[in-house]
């Protein structure tokens, strides 16, 4: 996405267009009102990725154009949230006069939140030393003495040096209530702060009459997990990246939830599992009795590829599915299996990438 693509001007129709197509896409099924959940204009996103330029003693951020794939100088991304706009530009000067810190790097990545914290990795190609770290520290401590609650990583070819931690602690607000997340660098977030708030609300409004326990797939770090605690006895969710496990893990203790267990496993195992067609140890281990929880709803939150047949067939078997896409061409495919015994009773459009073809659906599907 190029600087100019950004227009606050034409938000709410490029909006608009998209309501309009995903209500196309979904045509052929028989679906409630479309609720559609805007993002803001400009300054939305939580993360951003630059390539850097060298130029004798000048130092910048480019992008690409993904038509052209010509270069072009950023020297701030409305589309990124204020908080890396306000960094950008004390960074890159205070890059410049630096060898140390300069020499053979090559991109700059950011991650930041609406709590304030910001988290920048500096990508070289070349092996970082003593002398890296030393010249690091004393600028994280500058820019941290400016007001920048920031942290540092280098990673360079089979290294990665982290200044004190690499993680930033964001705080999203849930109707009102507060939930700590830890989101670690290169793990799996939501890139966009406040249409995940929104998303977090909404799907805590679809489920606030449940009874029983809530099973959950592909739970990455607890971010829905946390918010829909409340609404269930128990929460079993599964997680296949390690690393999102350990966050889930951290992030159910901080927030002093004690009805969520986080199991690793992808949920195509899982089905084995629930369907008795394979024991693991895990399971076991963890002290998981899959038949002592009674769950009439499920909540799934699968990559773009969508969920196999298998899985949807699994799925099936409970009065109540949630499922949050990123992908709705895949969502569609698999309505297509879900359909035969669940009608769709909450649509939603979530705009999480504005400006581009992108779109975030939600369905709340009940036994007909």
């Amino acid at each position: 996405m190029a600087s100019t693509d950004i227009n606050p001007a034409e938000y709410q129709a490029q909006l608009d267009e998209k309501a309009a197509r995903i209500q196309n896409i979904f045509a052929d099924f028989e679906t409630p009102e479309l609720e559609v959940f805007a993002s803001p204009a400009e300054h939305y996103r939580m993360r951003a990725e630059f390539r850097v330029w060298h130029e004798g003693d000048d130092l910048y951020y480019i992008m690409f154009n993904q038509e052209t794939r010509q270069k072009y100088r950023v020297d701030q991304f409305p589309a990124a949230s204020r908080l890396i706009n306000d960094l950008m530009p004390l960074l890159v000067d205070a890059l410049k006069p630096v060898k140390a810190l300069r020499h053979k790097l090559f991109q700059v990545d950011f991650l930041s939140t609406l709590s304030g914290e910001i988290l920048v990795s500096l990508l070289y190609h070349r092996q970082l030393d003593e002398e890296w770290v030393n010249e690091a520290k004393a600028l994280k401590q500058r820019l941290n003495d400016e007001g920048f609650k920031l942290n540092f990583i280098g990673r360079a070819r089979k290294q990665k040096i982290v200044l004190d931690q690499e993680y930033v602690i964001e705080k999203l607000s849930v109707h009102n209530r507060t939930l700590t997340y830890q989101q670690v660098e290169n793990s799996f977030t939501q890139p966009n702060g406040e249409v995940a708030q929104k998303m977090l609300e909404w799907a805590v409004d679809c489920t606030e009459d449940s009874e029983g326990d809530l099973l959950e797939l592909y739970c990455g770090n607890g971010n829905f997990s946390l918010a829909l605690a409340k609404n269930f006895d128990r929460v079993l969710a599964t997680e296949l990246a390690k690393p999102s496990v350990e966050s889930a893990q951290y992030n159910i203790a901080v927030n002093n939830i004690n009805n969520v267990q986080i199991i690793r496993m992808s949920a195509e195992e899982f089905t084995e599992a629930m369907e008795g067609k394979r024991e693991f140890r895990r399971l076991q281990n963890a002290g998981v009795d899959l038949k002592s929880y009674n769950c009439n709803t499920i909540f799934v939150d699968p990559p773009r590829s969508g969920m196999d047949d298998d899985t949807c067939r699994m799925v099936q078997a409970y009065d109540r599915i949630m499922y949050i896409s990123c992908n709705p061409e895949t969502l569609k495919e698999n309505l297509a299996i879900l359909g035969e015994t669940h009608r769709i009773t909450r649509f939603a459009l979530f705009d999480q990438f504005p400006y581009t073809h992108h779109m975030e659906a939600g369905v709340l599907l009940e036994r007909k």
